[in-house]
Parts: structure tokens; sequence; C-alpha cells
């Protein structure tokens, strides 16, 4: 069995514990976790340590934590040429202490702790500084997901802008979408088929065929119509302009 050590409580560290607890290939032998409570529901407390030097042999140390956290906590690791890897979308694999063996188990998905996820579905990026690593690492993750990739840190990086563009700001508009819902008496639900439709139609055809609207039928009447019913919110109108001059632009 192959023992993973997770550094961390945040949402990441938490879906994580909860998949390699239903895996049969892997023990999760501990968890670190400044605040026990975190994650006391998930793990037995004689599996949580708030010591970083207490804790135990293990043949991968996942940190996931914040990114800004990411050098400080691998610095404190009091072991040495161990395999240690970081969660994080945006950060190199340069950003982990040169006292351990490096690598990267980036799972790219939206992570909130009261949803759960299916492990199988998640793409996981991998990386490492050597090829046995690498190996290693791959087994890890096939014993969690169907889908699998090497990703270098520049593609990485990328990857991770990418991500922003389509799930986080995608999520804003949804949200704004729902406040004016509610500002009108209307309930948001009603638009979900509309929302699964273009997620869905993303499958078969690139986003650039996928785009209908306003913008890209250059429907002058709709968007000044469009234009004065958000009068009352700047911001709104500045997002509104912004988003159908660059859809505009960027399909002639």
């Amino acid at each position: 069995m192959i023992k993973v050590s997770i550094i961390g409580s945040g949402n990441v560290a938490q879906h994580l514990i909860t998949a390699f607890l239903k895996s049969e290939a892997i023990t999760l032998v501990q968890v670190f976790a400044r605040n026990s409570q975190s994650v006391s529901h998930l793990v037995p407390e004689n599996r949580i340590t708030s010591d970083s030097s207490r804790l135990k042999a293990a043949d991968v140390y996942i940190i996931a934590v914040s990114d800004d956290a990411i050098p400080e906590v691998s610095k404190q690791l009091n072991f040495t040429n161990k395999l240690v890897v970081h969660t994080s979308g945006s950060s190199g694999m340069d950003v982990l202490d040169p006292k351990n063996r490096k690598g990267v188990f980036y799972p790219l998905q939206t992570f909130s702790k009261d949803k759960a996820v299916n492990f199988t579905e998640i793409p996981l990026c991998l990386e490492a500084e050597s090829e046995d690593d690498y190996a290693f690492l791959e087994i890890i993750a096939t014993a969690l997901s169907d889908k699998v990739f090497r990703i270098n840190s520049a593609q990485r990086q990328s990857l991770h802008v990418a991500a922003v563009f389509s799930c986080n700001f995608v999520n804003y508009l949804y949200q704004i979408g729902d406040e004016i819902c509610h500002e009108n008496n209307i309930p948001f639900e009603i638009l979900f088929p509309l929302i699964r439709e273009t997620a869905n139609k993303i499958k078969d055809l690139s986003p650039k065929v996928a785009q209908t609207g306003p913008a890209i039928r250059r429907d002058q009447k709709t968007i000044e119509r469009h234009l004065t019913f958000l009068q009352d919110n700047p911001e709104r109108i500045k997002l509104y302009q912004l988003l159908t001059e660059s859809i505009q632009k960027n399909n002639v």
C-alpha cells in the first residue's frame, strides 16, 4: 500500500482526504492541520497532528495549503530526500524547498467543503523532477481518477489562467444573473436549462462556434435596451459593454 500524508485542512485537502480514504490502493497515514477540528469529522484524532515534527513516515507528502504558504510549509518539514508535492495550479515546482524531491499533484476542479465531487472525473495534473517520481505520482493519481495528465509548470500556469476564465469569472456572471433575477422577482432556476445547454454544447462545438446572443449578432437595438435596463448600475453597464465589445472584436 502506498502511504500518503496530507498537509493542510482547506477545501482541496478535505476532498483529497475523502478520496484517499475511499481508495483501496492508498493508505492515508496522517493529516497535518493547525486546527485539528477542521478535519476531525473526516479522520480520527490519532491520525491528525498540528506539529510538523511529528509527521510520520510516508511515501509522499501532499501540501494542500494556500499558494503563499507553500514555500514556508515545505521549508519547515524536518526531513530530507522525501517526495513532497503541492496542489497549486499557479505555483511552479520551484516554490518547494530543495531539501526534498519535488513534484506537483494538481486536481483541476473547483472545490467547496459541502459539495461532494466524483474524483474519478477530475483531471489530475502531474509534474515531478525525476521520471521515477513522476511514475510514482501517476500510480497514486490513477488510483483516484480516470483523467491523468503530465503538465509542466509553464503549462499549468496557462491552464490555471484558462480555468479562472472558464470557471471563476463565469461563476461571477452567474452571480450577476442571480441578482438580476431576484431583483425582479424571477426564480434563478429558470436559467438552469440554458446554463446546462451552454455547458454541454461546447463538448461538441468550439466555444467560438457556439457563441450566440445580441453581441455576436450585432443586434444594436437589443444591446441598447439592455444598457437602458442597467442604467442604475454603472458597474454592470461597464461589464456588459466590455464583454460585448470583446465578443464582437474577436468574432469578426
